[in-house]
């Protein structure tokens, strides 16, 4: 059947000109099937500059409705619109609006992490892989408001040495790793190297040989494919870098609860399925709507952003 789905997706992706963007963090056979997989920068890229008329979008909300604001006149489909994002949700637009007017000498940064009304409240938008160059971006003498990710955050002015005004926000994904588990994970495997992504608290961080988004995360192992490794970040990233690098020893870091893989993943991505990816490009359906005036405000902040990282 699972053949027969991904004949069916290959051919109804043919016929409809549909790019299918999917984000390191989906299910592998989801990865497989993909056009292009990526974190969040590489995926608002590729949306900026598809000619598809279709984007299926296999990731969370806020990355479905970032391909929609970079292409209103486009159909973009989401195989599951209940894939939402901890993150996201830990910002809500009118207590975050209520909180940019009080501070309105600062530039805002958010992190693509968040809805598109918290894209519209902002000056710039960033992401992992290019937050510290967004930041140092910013005259040295402005204020800066950092929104929603404290722990990326503290991250960035840990690295940059500013003094960001941080909104209290994180990832329960990044924030479920346990510090006794990977002490003791480390002492089983005392020649493996910890990497992290910086939404990880503080205290991974500092265990950390090296840190860094998704993507950065891949290449950093791609360099070093001699070395062991455990990954600190959404345990779908293995797959391809297990793909990519077969000979190289990787184990997820561990996360606090006990789970069928006891490592830490993402609820929200692992709700979108093959039979889900199917479904949605067959009926185009569930679709993103974004409103236009949203569209209109969200678009120069990620602009900036496409524009600095080039």
């Amino acid at each position: 059947m699972k053949m027969d789905l991904v004949k069916e997706i290959k051919r109804l992706k043919k016929e409809k000109n549909a790019v299918i963007l999917a984000h390191y963090y989906q299910v592998g056979e989801i990865q497989d099937i993909a056009d292009y997989v990526g974190d969040s920068l590489g995926l608002s890229q590729k949306a900026a500059e598809t000619d598809a008329d279709i984007i299926v979008f296999a990731g969370v909300h806020f990355m479905a409705e970032t391909a929609k604001i970079l292409n209103p006149s486009k159909t973009v489909v989401l195989p599951d619109l209940k894939a939402g994002c901890s993150l996201a949700d830990s910002c809500p637009p009118d207590a975050f609006e209520k909180f940019t007017k009080a501070h309105p000498d600062h530039v805002v940064i958010t992190y693509v992490n968040c809805s598109a009304e918290i894209k519209a409240l902002s000056d710039i938008v960033c992401t992992s892989s290019n937050a510290l160059k967004i930041v140092n971006s910013v005259p040295k003498d402005t204020p800066i408001i950092f929104a929603p990710d404290k722990n990326l955050g503290r991250y960035i002015i840990n690295e940059t040495g500013r003094d960001m005004l941080l909104w209290d926000g994180s990832c329960i994904v990044h924030e479920a790793f346990s510090m006794d588990k990977l002490i003791a994970l480390h002492k089983k495997y005392p020649d493996y190297k910890i990497i992290a992504h910086p939404e990880s608290e503080t205290h991974i961080l500092n265990t950390a040989t090296y840190i860094g988004s998704t993507s950065g995360m891949i290449n950093y192992v791609k360099e070093h494919q001699d070395q062991k490794f455990i990954v600190a970040t959404e345990a779908g990233i293995l797959h391809k870098m297990q793909q990519e690098m077969p000979n190289t020893e990787l184990v997820p870091a561990p996360a606090k609860e006990d789970n069928t893989c006891a490592c830490s993943e993402c609820h929200f991505m692992k709700m979108n399925t093959l039979q889900k990816l199917y479904d949605c490009l067959l009926n185009e359906s569930p679709q993103i709507d974004v409103d236009p005036s949203i569209i209109d405000r969200a678009l120069l902040p990620i602009e900036r952003m496409l524009e600095l990282s080039k």
